[in-house]
């Protein structure tokens, strides 16, 4: 029964979708570092509800994986088994009523805040210097320049492995620095924010200076993947790498940034191997200078 699961593609194994469906997909093109290997099988869904259908018909031995943008994430070079979720059009969706903003898991952050700016709300300028989605935020609770999500979250909405959908508030989700405890399994298809009324020309100003000290301090014309460590507490994991002497350091096509210690640039040629090697070579380092152990924020899948 085994050896013939095995010899069954796996895209013949899973339910019909109304989305988009394909296997072997290279995801190299599709990541910010522009560097991994294909997805066994691709599937975009065409909304919410036909993702709730597929997880709850689909085998259960078959894993998933979730990506957005793929802005803060590394693909290995065997690419990842089992299904690809990538959340898309059909979760691209902003709303703005009174202070409230609701959107959907796939919507672009610079583009939710682009809408409140439009809007006159304030409170979600911040997210003009996240080179991400929705989703990606709520699973990390990501931040920058002194916001993080749980500062504007209301609710969100998630999927979890069959399917059922649950309406979390912010209060459930266990949000902490670069933490939630959601299980890692349920997906994000949508969530609500709350800002603040604001004028928009000055909410404009704010998304200039942040875009502005964005661009001064960080190798955003490169190919990155955002901040590759968290922050340890009392500490800034830039200094810690810089003191460590791994500022330029290579491996490969792989480089620690010149401009912003915390960040690794494919040069052009890196694999995916360069770039984790070259991550682990800067952990190994700091932890020998200052006996500071840094903490992936990138997030790594797939197979070596």
């Amino acid at each position: 029964m085994m050896a013939a699961l095995r010899q069954q593609r796996l895209i013949e194994r899973l339910p019909p979708v109304r989305g988009r469906i394909a296997e072997n997909v290279p995801l190299g093109p599709m990541t910010w570092f522009r560097v991994g290997g294909p997805a066994e099988v691709l599937f975009r869904p065409a909304d919410a509800d036909d993702l709730a259908a597929f997880l709850a018909a689909k085998p259960a031995d078959i894993p998933v994986t979730v990506i957005g943008v793929a802005s803060n994430l590394l693909v290995r070079d065997g690419g990842i088994q089992g299904v690809v979720v990538r959340l898309g059009k059909g979760f691209a969706d902003i709303a703005v009523v009174g202070e409230s903003v609701q959107t959907g898991a796939g919507a672009l952050d610079s583009n939710v805040a682009l809408a409140c700016q439009q809007a006159g709300v304030a409170g979600l300028e911040f997210l003009s210097g996240i080179p991400g989605t929705v989703g990606g935020n709520l699973r990390m609770n990501a931040g920058a320049y002194g916001t993080e999500i749980k500062d504007i979250l209301q609710s969100a909405v998630a999927l979890d492995a069959r399917g059922a959908r649950h309406e979390l508030t912010a209060a459930e989700m266990g949000l902490g620095y670069r933490r939630c405890d959601v299980p890692a399994d349920w997906i994000f298809v949508a969530a609500t924010f709350r800002g603040r009324r604001g004028d928009p020309a000055e909410i404009a100003t704010r998304m200039d200076e942040i875009r502005s000290a964005r661009e001064a301090s960080q190798p955003v014309r490169a190919r990155t993947g955002g901040s590759t460590f968290a922050n340890p507490p009392g500490h800034k994991a830039w200094a810690l790498i810089d003191a460590a002497g791994c500022r330029g350091l290579r491996r490969g096509g792989a480089m620690v940034s010149e401009k912003h210690a915390n960040f690794l640039i494919n040069t052009g040629e890196a694999s995916a191997a360069d770039l984790e090697g070259l991550g682990e070579e800067v952990r190994r380092r700091v932890f020998e200078h200052s006996g500071v152990e840094l903490q992936w924020e990138i997030k790594r899948v797939g197979r070596p």
